[in-house]
């Protein structure tokens, strides 16, 4: 049945990869629904959470620098502008906002080892855990409660807004089944997306083309093309079985989707009548992400795990995962920052921590 895992367990016999996990970062209140890293200098973390609240964290020292507390609801998304230090975040008090953000990057300190954990970890992550450890670290961060601007026009939780390419718009993506798409100067709608018949679940932007993909609970995804502006295509992509909770694009023609069918397809722009790889899992996934040189797939689980895929579909790791370390609850998101010296990867989850990781693959253990 589950033909993927079977497939890949030939190749991790042979496997040398090793992920190790680097750093932890615990501040926040309630679980952790996005993680994303900065494109420019200094290279910060940010964190999306149920506790109304972003973070702005150091990758090396784990500290927050920098807590942004300008939504009234839970904070669902947080993407950063490709060339300037500006974030968006979407909201399920209906909003999405901007926000201007200034950070001072701490001294580096030795990286601690994470297996020196308390014995009440093991059991499970209290409100008596770590989490109370940072408080004060947190109340002495610098805070941001007011937006430099305010995208208002959904009539529903907005579950994720992305940039488009040169940064001068942005898209959200809201459970009124819409997907909007915004002027960031004049702060107008510019369009407003429809089709989806179900709510939307997230939306990604296409690095150098002005092409967007929304997912949906209707089981679909939906590719919208904006690169002719007289002419705005939509394509829909119908291969999975339940709500398609993301899909992104990678480095060249593909989009590879994330569902709770419990697979992942890398689908080819060209050709999108079927997909060109299945991965079968045994849990449900949430937002994917694909790193940009090895085009490595890293799957968030509802399952607690994290596990890493080529483009072929085959597995290539599992993120160690124990009573000691990694996730003690759903795994909600990844992030690749592929040229950080010490976390290539990030995960977070509803256990309201994000977790940096060490991944390195060989190159020859994936086939091309």
């Amino acid at each position: 049945m589950f033909s993927g895992l079977i497939v890949s367990s030939f190749k991790t016999t042979t496997s040398r990869a090793v992920c190790q996990l680097v750093k932890e970062y615990i501040g926040h209140r309630d679980g952790i629904w996005d993680v994303s890293v900065t494109r420019l200098q200094p290279v910060v973390l940010g964190t999306a959470s149920a506790d109304h609240s972003a973070m702005l964290w150091s990758i090396e020292t784990g500290k927050c620098l920098l807590k942004y507390m300008g939504h009234a609801g839970s904070v669902n998304s947080i993407k950063f502008h490709p060339s300037e230090q500006v974030a968006l975040t979407a909201s399920g008090d209906q909003t999405a906002h901007i926000w201007r953000y200034i950070v001072q990057l701490p001294t580096p300190q030795p990286v601690v080892d994470s297996n020196q954990m308390s014995g009440e970890d093991e059991v499970d992550f209290s409100d008596k855990d770590e989490a109370d450890g940072d408080a004060e670290c947190i109340s002495e961060s610098p805070t941001i409660r007011v937006p430099s601007t305010t995208l208002k026009s959904h009539q529903g939780v907005v579950i994720a807004a992305d940039w488009l390419v040169g940064g001068k718009q942005v898209v959200t993506a809201s459970w009124d089944r819409t997907a909007n798409l915004y002027d960031v100067e004049t702060s107008e709608l510019v369009h407003s997306l429809t089709g989806h018949d179900q709510e939307l679940t997230h939306c990604c932007t296409h690095p150098t083309q002005r092409l967007v993909v929304t997912s949906s609970r209707d089981t679909t995804f939906r590719l919208w093309d904006f690169r002719d502006p007289s002419i705005h295509s939509v394509n829909v992509f119908q291969g999975h079985t339940d709500t398609v909770t993301s899909a992104v694009f990678t480095v060249g023609d593909n989009v590879v989707s994330g569902s709770d069918d419990r697979t992942v397809k890398v689908w080819d722009l060209k050709n999108m009548r079927s997909p060109i790889a299945t991965i079968r899992t045994d849990s449900a996934v949430n937002r994917i992400s694909v790193s940009v040189t090895q085009r490595i797939i890293a799957l968030p689980h509802d399952n607690r795990q994290v596990r890493l895929f080529d483009m072929s579909g085959v597995r290539l790791a599992r993120l160690p995962r124990s009573n000691r370390q990694g996730h003690r609850r759903m795994v909600c998101c990844t992030a690749w920052s592929e040229d950080n010296p010490i976390c290539n990867l990030f995960s977070c989850g509803f256990d309201r921590q994000a977790i940096g990781w060490n991944i390195n693959i060989p190159a020859l253990l994936q086939e091309k």
